[in-house]
């Protein structure tokens, strides 16, 4: 089964954990009046609930890197006002660790009111903006000001939505973008997501509107590529340590390193297929 197949018949699985039969109707019809009104003895009228998906305060409690690496696989889940849901595999991240990261914005341990929720409960989120237009999606982790950016996503459901998201964000006219296009960078990922400074400071384990549900297939150390980060300028030793990390030869990746690729390669580390 190609891959794709794969993610979204597993995709349609995780949302029927979370669904729940209808039934008022058959309730009306297996009662009468002066009778018990308690549910019949039949497979229709089971209701206990089904344990949620959604990734929980425990998953999030890691050290950066290592949740760095957790998320790969992970779907981010955006619930819109109109109840459309957007659902999105992770497959790029990147590690800030906090005070003595150079390139962190909590270097130093400075905590300041924008980057406050880097320094709160692992799951919170931590939404900036760059250059006073795009926005920026982090998730802290454990470590004082340490957080993971989600660099991009593999689209799963509401594509088109994305597209009206990411259209409407652009001012331009501009051709339609391919399903490749939508999530491959951090700021294209909120755009499509419909993410802002809103957002700055929720909690992912308990917000209604944006949560992570574990994906099912989760990738292997062979699956996963490190090497160092983007746009982080000239930070020293920090520019050059491999805190990025992506699921290898996957298309939705905003940048890939041939070099490193062809290193594990060399090493015998060969993907799954």
């Amino acid at each position: 089964m190609p891959r794709k197949r794969k993610l979204l018949a597993q995709l349609s699985a995780l949302q029927s954990n979370t669904s729940f039969p209808q039934i008022d109707a058959l309730e009306k019809q297996n009662t009468t009046p002066g009778a018990d009104t308690s549910p019949k003895s039949s497979k229709y009228f089971v209701t206990e609930k089904k344990n949620s998906p959604q990734l929980q305060a425990d998953f999030f409690n890691q050290p950066c890197v290592s949740l760095a690496k957790s998320f790969l696989g992970q779907i981010l889940v955006r619930k819109l006002p109109d109840g459309r849901e957007l659902w999105g595999r992770i497959v790029e991240t990147e590690a800030y660790l906090g005070g003595e990261d150079e390139a962190s914005h909590s270097k130093g341990g400075k905590q300041t009111q924008r980057n406050a929720a880097m320094f709160m409960k692992p799951g919170t989120l931590y939404v900036y903006q760059i250059y006073g237009i795009y926005f920026c999606m982090n998730v802290s982790s454990q470590g004082e000001g340490a957080a993971v950016l989600l660099r991009s996503l593999e689209p799963l459901q509401g594509l088109d939505a994305m597209r009206e998201l990411r259209r409407a964000s652009r001012k331009a006219p501009t051709k339609l973008l391919k399903d490749w296009q939508l999530c491959n960078g951090p700021s294209k990922l909120c755009q499509a997501f419909g993410i802002d400074k809103a957002f700055d400071q929720r909690d992912l384990t308990q917000d209604t509107a944006i949560w992570m549900v574990p994906g099912q297939d989760p990738p292997g150390e062979q699956d996963v590529v490190a090497t160092t980060r983007i746009g982080i300028g000239n930070r020293g030793e920090w520019a050059q340590k491999p805190l990025r990390f992506y699921l290898r030869g996957n298309k939705f990746v905003s940048v890939v390193d041939k070099k490193m690729e062809r290193e594990m390669a060399a090493r015998g580390q060969s993907p799954c297929s």
